[in-house]
């Protein structure tokens, strides 16, 4: 008989323990914290504020602050995809507003060209399937080809450009195909370039590389549209290959209307380098050219880091340190844009406060409603702002909702000014080949804005008319931009300077105090206007030398007025942003992390990542960030230790250096042995 519930004597048996008629006592398991590796793979969701009310010990600040960021990793994300999703978005736009110009050239010189080809006459589908081309005069074999000239000096620049160009031209009714110089290559001979061809128009993949079943396809579409073949650089493609190809087309032109666009990087005169005489021949060339690249530079400078896109900046080193890499290192577009990828990514990773960004740029000003709605505390938030170095600068001794609030309108309010100004001062030197990117660079110094170093500018202005050769190179444009700014001003003349204040004045629409000094410099402007205009009416030949002198004269006091002006828009109105309180939320200032970033440093980064392998595997085992050697360690984690610590004996002089032996593969790449 089975014990009785009520029995006060235990089981005697195991058997008896769990059969189920049994009452034993039980406990509840709670489930604990989940570590930050565990958190980010959990989803990219919104961070709630997480009420915990099992008892727990009093944090220290060390566990204050790990908290803290783990609740604003992922804020800091979903802003980091929100800015740089708006930064990509404006470069594409601005690129592809460059060359629209360009693009509608090319656009009606294919459908011209189309409309000749057509007049050759139209094949029946009889005639137009099948296996061999019509056999016409030679005119008739001309293949009309467009050069586009790109002055970039590397390839990587030109596949945005040829990528919009096909989509530009795809809207306009053209069967497009993009072939890069990979598809002209020796080994893959013409059929790798036909297979390209086919699989692009016809949506499929075919082993055969048939031209007549391009020939085929195209009289299914009712000889209605161009067929436009693009191919990005023909200077990196094998020569033989493109001429087989050349000639192909040629020979199928009539059933086939193809326009050919390919894309040269130094001279136009590149195809007589790279082709042969009869396929020179079928070429009917027309010639087109894209902007500089140091005008795209700009473009994408003015749109991205001068007029108000993201919120996200840079500050002067770092500007430096970009322009001089893409001036010295690269030289393409492209590795600018990944450098400030890399220095946007690197921000939002280490700037604690880098989320605010978001609303920021949405103009959602309630500060405080962003604290309670992300489930952040205030006093974490304002300890952070309290800490960071330019607002303890101005030495406030509370920091509340308001006062950063306060705070962060008057750095937008700076900025626009700065923007402003910066914008003014690119618009009158353009003209003369003034960067935008080293009056950027110039703009944004702190040490030059805090030094007060503008009013050196005359002195520097009067050595330079000086001495004429001074300014016939590149120099002065180098170290001191805005001085030729503003030199540039005092040069203009009447209708000159009337063209410039217009200028100024639609820059200067959202600073009342900018654009009341220019309105008033232009209401100057059309009262001398209104005094020459009268007095040439009646001009005597013995006045008219005199008269010419005078105007010059009136011209220069103008000119000196608008430089003037100018000079207290630099003075007053062009503070650099990391002259502003909070600047740290928005600017990315740290050098050395986008320098190693982007050059990098492997033999520091393979010690590193040897001696804190914990950092990387996130094991439960060695999570505690200890420096001594743990019995879990791998063997080559402590081998690298284990050479770091005799390296340094060497070098002190402990123990002798190695001789010459050639050390192996490894010692050389980790340690330098």
């Amino acid at each position: 008989m089975a014990p009785s519930v009520n029995d006060a004597s235990p089981p005697s048996t195991v058997n008896d323990a769990v059969t189920e008629n049994n009452v034993q006592p039980f406990f509840v398991l709670q489930k604990g914290s989940v570590r930050k590796s565990e958190r980010k793979l959990s989803g990219t969701g919104k961070t709630r504020r997480r009420i915990d009310l099992s008892p727990e010990l009093p944090k220290n600040s060390e566990n204050l602050e790990d908290e803290m960021e783990e609740e604003k990793m992922s804020l800091r994300m979903e802003a980091f995809e929100f800015v740089w999703l708006k930064i990509e978005s404006t470069i594409k736009d601005v690129l592809r507003e460059i060359n629209t110009s360009v693009f509608g050239e090319i656009q009606s010189w294919v459908h011209q060209s189309f409309g000749m080809i057509r007049s050759l006459g139209t094949p029946d589908f009889p005639e137009a399937t099948r296996s061999f081309p019509i056999i016409t005069d030679a005119n008739s074999k001309k293949l009309f080809t467009g050069l586009v000239l790109t002055k970039n000096m590397e390839f990587v620049d030109d596949l945005l450009t040829f990528e919009e160009l096909g989509k530009h031209l795809k809207a306009q009714g053209c069967h497009v195909a993009n072939l890069s110089s990979l598809d002209f290559t020796a080994k893959n001979g013409i059929g790798g370039c036909l297979r390209s061809l086919l699989r692009q128009f016809l949506m499929s993949t075919l082993d055969a590389a048939d031209i007549s079943i391009l020939a085929s396809w195209y009289g299914e579409q009712n000889y209605n549209n161009p067929v436009v073949v693009i191919v990005d650089d023909i200077e990196r493609c094998c020569g033989s290959v493109l001429s087989d190809f050349i000639l192909m087309l040629s020979d199928w032109v009539v059933k086939i209307p193809v326009i050919l666009i390919m894309g040269v990087a130094t001279t136009l005169d590149a195809p007589r380098n790279i082709l042969p005489s009869n396929a020179l021949q079928r070429l009917c060339p027309f010639e087109f050219t894209l902007g500089i690249p140091a005008e795209r530079m700009d473009a994408v400078v003015e749109a991205v880091l001068v007029k108000p896109c993201s919120g996200f900046s840079i500050g002067h080193k770092v500007a430096v340190f970009m322009r001089n890499y893409f001036v010295s290192q690269d030289g393409t577009l492209t590795s600018f844009i990944r450098s400030l990828k890399i220095a946007c990514t690197q921000h939002f990773y280490m700037e604690p406060l880098s989320f605010i960004l978001r609303d920021f740029v949405l103009e959602e000003d309630n500060w405080e409603f962003e604290i309670e709605r992300y489930g952040l505390s205030p006093e974490v938030m304002f300890k952070h702002a309290f800490d960071l170095p330019s607002y303890q600068r101005v030495k406030m001794t509370k920091v509340t909702s308001e006062s950063l609030a306060h705070a962060l309108s008057e750095l937008k309010r700076s900025q626009n000014q700065w923007r402003a100004v910066v914008s003014c001062l690119y618009e009158t030197g353009k003209g003369e080949k003034v960067r935008l990117l080293d009056l950027f660079c110039e703009a944004n110094d702190p040490e030059s804005f805090n030094r007060r170093e503008f009013d050196t500018c005359t002195k520097l202005e009067k050595d330079s008319v000086s001495s004429p050769s001074s300014r016939q190179g590149p120099s002065l444009i180098k170290g001191r931009v805005i001085c030729e700014a503003v030199h540039l001003v005092r040069d203009l003349s009447t209708g000159q300077l009337g063209k410039l204040l217009k200028i100024w004045e639609k820059l200067t629409v959202g600073i009342k105090e900018i654009n009341v000094k220019v309105k008033e410099l232009q209401s100057l402007l059309k009262i001398e206007d209104g005094k020459s205009s009268k007095k040439d009416l009646i001009v005597t030949p013995k006045r008219h030398a005199s008269r010419i002198q005078l105007n010059i004269e009136d011209s220069k006091s103008l000119g000196d007025k608008a430089a003037k002006l100018l000079e207290r828009m630099v003075r007053d109105y062009m503070r650099p942003i990391e002259c502003i309180p909070l600047h740290e939320i928005f600017c990315f200032k740290n050098v050395d992390k986008l320098r190693s970033a982007l050059i990098g440093d492997p033999r520091r980064r393979i010690q590193v990542d040897l001696l804190e392998f914990q950092k990387l595997l996130h094991c439960s085992c060695c999570i505690r960030g200890s420096n001594a050697l743990l019995p879990s360690m791998h063997d080559t984690s402590i081998i690298a230790r284990f050479c770091r610590a005799v390296t340094e004996l060497q070098i002190t002089g402990l123990l002798r250096m190695p001789t010459k032996r050639r050390p192996d593969f490894a010692q050389r790449v980790a340690f330098g042995l």
